[in-house]
Parts: C-alpha cells; sequence; structure tokens
C-alpha cells in the first residue's frame, strides 16, 4: 500500500506517529478581566502543516469528529481542538494510544493542568500559580509563570 492510501484511511497509530512530529499541547494562560483572577487557562491541541498539506489536516479532523482547521500563521494551517469536553476526547485517545517521543511529557503536564482545572484549580491563585508552573513545562513557555507572578507576589519592598 502506498502512503497516500495508507493516508485516506488514518489509523490510530499513524496519527499518534504525525502527533509526535507535528503535533503540540498547548496551555494558554492569557489576561481577560472577565475572569475570576483576571487570567483565562486555555488548553489547546493542534497540528500544524503548510497549506499546501492542510488536506491532512482535514482528515484527522474527520478521523475525531470534532475541532477545526484554521489559519495558523502566514501559509500555515492548523488542526485544533479547543473545550473541555472535546479536549477529555484527545486526552482518552492519547492515553490509550501512546505518544513515543519526548511530546509524551508535554502530553502528561497537559493531562496535569486539565485536572487541576476540572477541579477548579484554575479559579484560585494558588492554584492558578501551579498550572501557570507545569504550563511553563510545555515547550519551555516560561514567560508565562512571570506575568503571573507579577500580578500574585506581594510587593516585598513594602514592610
Amino acid at each position: 500500500m502506498d502512503a497516500d492510501n495508507q493516508q485516506e484511511r488514518l489509523e490510530a497509530q499513524w496519527i499518534v506517529g504525525f502527533v509526535d512530529g507535528e503535533g503540540s499541547f498547548l496551555i494558554s494562560i492569557n489576561k481577560n478581566e472577565k475572569m475570576t483572577l483576571g487570567w483565562q487557562v486555555l488548553p489547546e491541541f493542534r497540528v500544524v502543516q503548510h497549506q499546501n498539506d492542510e488536506q491532512i489536516l482535514y482528515k484527522i479532523k474527520d478521523y475525531f469528529g470534532f475541532g477545526n482547521v484554521v489559519v495558523n500563521h502566514g501559509d500555515r494551517k492548523e488542526f485544533r481542538v479547543r473545550g473541555s469536553e472535546n479536549i477529555k476526547k484527545i486526552i482518552s485517545f492519547f492515553k490509550e494510544n501512546n505518544l513515543r517521543t519526548s511530546k509524551s511529557k508535554d502530553f502528561e503536564i497537559f493531562c496535569d493542568v486539565v485536572g487541576l482545572m476540572e477541579d477548579g484549580q484554575h479559579l484560585d491563585k494558588q492554584g492558578l500559580l501551579e498550572i501557570a508552573s507545569l504550563a511553563s513545562n510545555i515547550n519551555n513557555k516560561i514567560d508565562r509563570v512571570s506575568r503571573i507572578l507579577r500580578d500574585y507576589t506581594p510587593n516585598t519592598h513594602e514592610v
């Protein structure tokens, strides 16, 4: 069977391999005054490809039955999954079909953060700080922690 035919009928292990190379598990923490603590925590799963290969993103979308294919940046497109119910389905898929690269560490952290959110920890200052600390270990995004710590660390110069 040639490569095109294999991609026509995506299988779980093919998707795992593709995500190991091209996917990412992200935890965005954005300033949002409408949120309880002024910060929004947004877990997101993405697979990015050049627009010339966007058809594979639609095939992945069809496999899962949810998510969106949108512009990522410039000539790149992404398959993106947001929303707690669909994120839970993504987590379930990758727990059943293990990633094989260092991306598995990002996935474990992603799962930890989603678990904390399910427990409402993102609505508590200490929980938000823990989530920010965990999120900083995904794709080396240390800036998230420093922004949130600035907001919640008491001014040490005051007596």
